[in-house]
Order: C-alpha cells, then structure tokens, then sequence
C-alpha cells in the first residue's frame, strides 16, 4: 500500500540525522514506498473551507551534510493526502494549537498522526494528571504562597515550565535554596501560565527511563542519565542515553495508560520514568527511537508504519 505522506515539521536542514525521530520516521516511509511531502508550521493554510499547505515533495537519505532533496515548491490539498504527520517541536504555544485546530478539519479522512484534537487536549505535563497514583506529588499553580507551601512540604523540588520541552527552565530548588522568589518573578514576566512542580525523585541520578509506547503497546527503552553536576536527564541538555529493559513497574505504568492512548489515536508516544514514577507523556513530538533502534535493533518506525497502514486500510 503507497501512501501520500506529509510532514510537518522544523526545517528539515538542521537536524540532527542520527538522532531526529521524524527523519527516521521519514526514512521508513520512503523505504515502504510511501511518498513524502514536507512543509514547516508556519506554512500551514486554511482557505474557503480547505486546509492547504505549501511544501516540497520530499526524499531522504543517511547521508550528513546531505540527508534531503526537495522537489520544486508547490501548495497542496491536505485533505488529497492519506497521511499527515504533526511532528514539530515545542513549545506548546497558541502557534501550535491553532495548527492542531487546521488539522483537526481534515482528520480522519485524511489520517493525522497523532490525532491532533487530543494532541491538543493532553499536553505531556497535563495529562499525567489523570493518574496521581502513579505520579510523584504534583503541583499545577501560578501563586507563589501555594508554590512555597509545596515546598515546604515536600522539601525537594522540581519546578518548570507547564509547557516547556527539552529541559529549558527546569529548576531543582531544595529546602535550601533561596531562589523560589526569584525564579516566580522571572516566569510570571515571560509569560501569563502556570508553573508545574513536583517532588524531587533522587532516583534521577540513575536515569529518567524513556519508554516508547506505539498504538498503547510498549516497544522498548532508553535511560537517559544526567551529565556530571546535573539535574536534567534530557539529550538536549547533555543527558547521555543508555541501554535499558523494561521493569514490571515500567509494564504496569503502560498497561494503565496504553489503552488511553489508543482510544485517543496517539500513535507515538514517549512516557518518562523515574524510579517507579510516571513524570510525563508526551505526545506532542516524542523522541528516542535511533538511540532505541542502535541499542537493541528495535524498529519503532516500522511498527508505526505497521500500525498506520493498517488504519488505513480499515478506513
């Protein structure tokens, strides 16, 4: 089955080949027959009652300095199309929901992966809210005297931004620390949302576990381990991935929420772990899957493509 696939994502120049998620996404596609089409965000129409985009035809290969070629520019019907993958980065701002509302017109007939509607109503640090039991003690707040009384009653710490990604504005603040006021002022400057806090897990020194979940089924792991001096795991901020299995607490954890995430058509999903505690689900542009696929020959991309391909069928 040759589908008409199109990705929307950051400009495919920069990345990093050996670890972007959506370029070995992309490389699968092309290796299954599918046809790619490429566009960024801001490139996403709505017009007279269609959703359009303009783009490029794309083709890939694992080559650095070399990884793509574009066809000529041209402006395309998405609702023409049987796949359109929502694969950019955060942060979760008002741009990246109104893509999700454009989206949202042209799916199912034209499948979006993951399903932009509940992309949209199950941010990666709102929806672990739906299972405190398996959560560390959580706080969703913009009052600093509730912050404080938090803190006080947990001593450690983690406070970041509610829709931030890859580690920026991540802070540790233990009973020690004197920067709570400081750190309020400066997120209430940038910007009018919420802070999220939670208890600070110690078993971070040993990793934050990265579990892919394909259609609510877990696939495999990855521990990313925190650079020497560091709080923050992720790769982005020099968290080293690692080779790791899955515990019978990790299986628990995905066995509560992978048919959530079924039902909800989040086809590609990446939870943390630490410890025996779930801290995010992330949905909106999971990462892992090279460094998954070099450790242990996993091919997430595959199953993926397995699993939409078979949607579409049934459709």
């Amino acid at each position: 089955m040759a589908l008409k696939v199109a990705i929307q994502m950051d400009p495919i120049g920069a990345i990093n080949i050996d670890a972007d998620s959506t370029f070995r996404i992309a490389l699968e596609a092309q290796a299954r027959g599918h046809s790619l089409f490429y566009y960024t965000p801001d490139r996403l129409i709505y017009r007279e009652g269609r959703v359009f985009a303009r783009g490029w035809p794309l083709e890939v290969r694992r080559v650095k300095g070399d990884h793509f070629t574009l066809g000529a520019e041209t402006e395309v019907d998405l609702a023409d199309w049987d796949v359109v993958w929502l694969r950019q980065d955060p942060p979760f701002d008002m741009g990246y929901i109104t893509t999700t509302h454009l989206l949202e017109r042209i799916h199912p007939s034209t499948l979006v992966v993951n399903d932009p509607f509940w992309v949209r109503n199950s941010p990666e640090k709102l929806l672990v809210l739906d299972f405190p039991d398996l959560t560390p003690p959580t706080l969703v707040a913009r009052d600093l005297t509730t912050i404080r009384a938090f803190r006080a009653r947990h001593g450690d710490i983690i406070l970041k931004p509610l829709y931030g990604n890859g580690g920026a504005g991540v802070f540790r603040l233990d009973p020690g620390d004197r920067n709570l006021a400081s750190l309020h002022e400066l997120f209430s400057g940038i910007n009018r949302e919420p802070l999220i806090a939670q208890k600070f897990l110690p078993d971070v020194s040993k990793g934050d576990k990265r579990i892919i979940l394909v259609d609510g089924e877990p696939v495999g792991a990855i521990n990313r381990v925190p650079a020497e001096g560091e709080t923050r795991s992720n790769m982005h901020v020099g968290g080293r991935p690692e080779p790791i299995g899955l515990t019978e607490r990790d299986r628990e954890i995905c066995a509560r929420i992978g048919p959530m995430l079924r039902e909800k058509g989040q086809v590609f999903v990446g939870i943390d772990v630490i410890g025996d505690w779930l801290t995010e689900i992330n949905v909106t542009s999971p990462t892992g899957i090279q460094e998954l696929e070099r450790f242990d020959g996993t091919n997430s991309a595959l199953r993926m493509w397995q699993v939409i391909e078979a949607k579409r069928a049934a459709h």
